[in-house]
C-alpha cells in the first residue's frame, strides 16, 4: 500500500463507512462526483453501479451482512418525495434529508424500524434541487413558524431526522454547504441539526450568521455500550463547546434518556459535565431537547437481531402502551417513571444550566 494511503486510511474519523458506492444517476451531479473524490482520498472503496439500484452481496449470515450494510455508503440521487418536506414535529416545522441511515451501531437506534431493507447509508448528490425547494416553505411549519415561543427560531429544518450528517460530512461536505447556504439565506430560517460525532473542525469557520442549531445527541459514559461506533460523550460535549465560541447557537438533545439503575447520579454527572464545558461562553445560546426511550415491537424486533447481546432493557416491565395518531403502538415509561424523570430533567436542568431553553420533554 502506497504510504499517502496508508496515512488517509489512518485519518480516517470513527464511524466513517470503508466503501462508497456511486450510482449513475449520481455521477450527473457535481455534488456527487465531489463525494467520490473525498472518499478515495480517505482511503474507502470507491464502487461506481451501473445503474441506481444499490444491492449489495450480502452474505447469507445476518451478522455478517448487516456489517456489510452498515460499512456501506451509497450516493444516489433523492427522489421526487424527498423534495417534498414533510413536518417533523416536536423539532422542527421541516424535515430536510440530505442523508439517509447512519453508520453508527447504537442498540437503540430508532432508524431501526423506519428504514427498510439492509441498513447501508444513503447520502444525496442532487443537494442543489433539495436547497432549491426549501423557500416554499418559508412561514408554513406548525412548530416554529407559528409558536409564540419559539417563533424567534424563524422557519425551522431538521436536517438529522433520518441521518447524523456529521457522521458522514467527510465524505459528503453536504452539511457544511448547507450550513453555508443557510448563513447566505437572507430570511427569519434555521437549520438544525444533532450529532453523536464530534469532527466540527471544518464548520468553524463557516459563515453560518446565526442560522444553524447544532445540538450534542448525548447520554452518560455509562451508557457507552449502547452507543458503538459513536465518539465519546465528552469529545461530543468539547465540539458543543468549540461550535458555540464559534457563534453558532447550540443545544444538548439528551435522548433516549434510559430508566436505568443509577440514572439520576449518571444523568446529573452528564448535565454537570456540559455546565462545565460551556460556562463562560458569551453569548450562549442553548437548548434542551429530552427524548425518552421508547421502542414499537418493529423496531424491538430488528434490534434485538442486530444486537443479540444488548444489555438494554426491552421486555416491556415498567412500561405503558401508547397509540400513535395512526394506531401504532409504542412501549414508554410507565406513568411514574415518567413523572419521576420529568421532575429531574427540569430541576437538575434548572440548577445546573439556567440559561437553557428546555424545547419539549417527550
Amino acid at each position: 500500500m502506497p504510504a499517502a494511503d496508508a496515512r488517509a486510511i489512518a485519518r480516517r474519523p470513527r464511524g466513517l463507512p470503508r466503501r462508497l458506492l456511486l450510482t449513475r444517476a449520481a455521477r450527473g451531479h457535481a455534488h456527487g462526483l465531489a463525494m467520490a473524490e473525498r472518499a478515495a482520498a480517505l482511503g474507502l472503496d470507491v464502487v461506481e453501479l451501473a445503474g441506481d439500484r444499490v444491492t449489495l452481496d450480502l452474505p447469507e449470515d445476518p451478522r455478517r451482512a448487516y456489517r456489510q450494510a452498515k460499512e456501506t455508503l451509497a450516493v444516489t440521487v433523492a427522489p421526487p418525495s424527498k423534495l417534498r418536506l414533510q413536518p417533523i414535529a416536536p423539532s422542527a416545522d421541516w424535515r430536510v434529508d440530505l442523508a439517509e441511515g447512519c453508520p453508527a451501531h447504537c442498540a437503540y437506534c430508532y432508524l431501526a424500524g423506519s428504514l427498510k431493507g439492509p441498513p447501508i447509508t444513503r447520502a444525496y448528490a442532487n443537494l442543489d434541487e433539495i436547497l432549491a425547494a426549501l423557500p416554499a416553505y418559508l412561514g408554513t411549519g406548525r412548530i416554529t413558524s407559528r409558536s409564540r415561543v419559539r417563533a424567534h427560531e424563524g422557519t425551522t429544518f431538521e436536517a438529522s431526522c433520518y441521518t447524523d450528517p456529521l457522521a458522514i460530512e467527510p465524505v459528503t461536505g453536504s452539511l457544511a454547504a448547507t450550513i453555508a447556504h443557510f448563513g447566505g439565506w437572507n430570511e427569519a430560517v434555521q437549520l438544525r441539526f444533532t450529532s453523536k460525532f464530534a469532527d466540527v473542525g471544518p464548520l468553524l469557520p463557516l459563515a453560518h450568521h446565526g442560522r444553524t442549531r447544532m445540538r450534542a445527541s448525548v447520554n452518560p459514559a455509562a451508557y457507552a455500550r449502547f452507543e458503538a461506533g459513536t465518539d465519546p460523550v465528552a469529545e461530543r460535549l468539547a465540539a458543543l463547546g468549540r461550535i458555540a465560541r464559534a457563534g453558532y447557537p447550540v443545544g444538548l438533545t439528551i435522548a433516549p434518556i434510559i430508566a436505568a439503575e443509577g440514572w439520576r447520579e449518571a444523568y446529573g454527572a452528564l448535565i454537570a459535565q456540559a455546565a462545565a464545558v460551556l460556562a463562560g461562553i458569551a453569548g450562549l445560546d442553548l437548548t434542551v431537547e429530552l427524548i425518552t426511550h421508547r421502542y414499537n415491537p418493529g423496531s424491538k424486533a430488528v434490534l434485538e437481531s442486530w444486537y443479540p447481546g444488548s444489555r438494554l432493557d426491552m421486555s416491556g416491565a415498567g412500561r405503558a402502551t401508547k397509540r400513535t395518531k395512526f394506531g401504532a403502538e409504542k412501549q414508554v415509561y410507565d406513568a411514574d417513571t415518567m413523572r419521576a424523570l420529568k421532575v429531574f430533567f427540569e430541576a437538575e436542568i434548572g440548577e445546573r444550566l439556567p440559561e437553557a431553553r428546555i424545547l419539549y420533554w417527550t
